[in-house]
């Protein structure tokens, strides 16, 4: 029953967010911008990965931008063909060659990887979230299983912040154990931590 709640709450959402106009969508990733840019997380954060968002997800070019600019050093997603069930990431800058992958979605090419401790943020795409930051993704697992050891040492760096539009929020997920829960979500109206159940800005 599990498998059937995640499928139809994926595909409803995912539906929703394919709804927002690019007008929208704009507005969502400069008020993303304005909530993010001064947080200590992202302020102290030397080694930050990020994504190229597709499919309606809300899109973190602006802190990226940012991010080059301060000299941070940044990175973006690869699934490699040595390695097709886990999420990698390599560096990026303006530079970067990218190549789209089978979905579609461009990957820095032929850059080395970097391990998934190596990182002090990761920004995390999401389908879905709950207040208490539980993630639903698109169904690959490429996000739970690289840091799944945040499982059992959530303590442990990178930080995993998610992102995502308000109309993401979702009152409960169907939980699996082998689901890693961020260590927050920051959506284009509030910043949420796990066990607060209420937003915090």
């Amino acid at each position: 029953m599990t498998d059937e709640l995640r499928t139809s709450l994926r595909s409803s959402l995912r539906q929703s967010r394919r709804k927002l106009s690019a007008e929208q969508q704009a507005a969502a990733a400069k008020s993303l911008f304005s909530l993010v840019e001064n947080q200590e997380f992202f302020r102290a954060s030397k080694r930050i990965a990020f994504y190229q968002s597709v499919d309606g997800e809300i899109d973190p070019g602006h802190l990226l931008e940012l991010a080059l600019r301060e000299g941070k050093s940044c990175f973006l997603p690869v699934i490699s063909e040595g390695n097709p069930e886990l999420v990698s990431f390599a560096p990026y800058d303006t530079s970067t060659e990218l190549v789209d992958n089978k979905w579609g979605i461009g990957e820095p090419l032929s850059q080395p990887l970097v391990s998934a401790t190596d990182f002090n943020l990761v920004f995390v795409p999401l389908v879905g979230f709950d207040e208490n930051c539980f993630r639903l993704g698109m169904g690959k697992g490429f996000y739970d299983r690289r840091f799944g050891f945040k499982i059992f040492n959530r303590s442990s760096l990178p930080l995993l912040v998610g992102l995502a539009h308000e109309s993401q929020l979702t009152d409960s997920l169907p939980i699996a154990n082998w689901d890693v829960r961020l260590d927050a979500v920051v959506t284009d109206r509030k910043i949420y931590r796990p066990n607060t159940a209420r937003a915090a800005c």
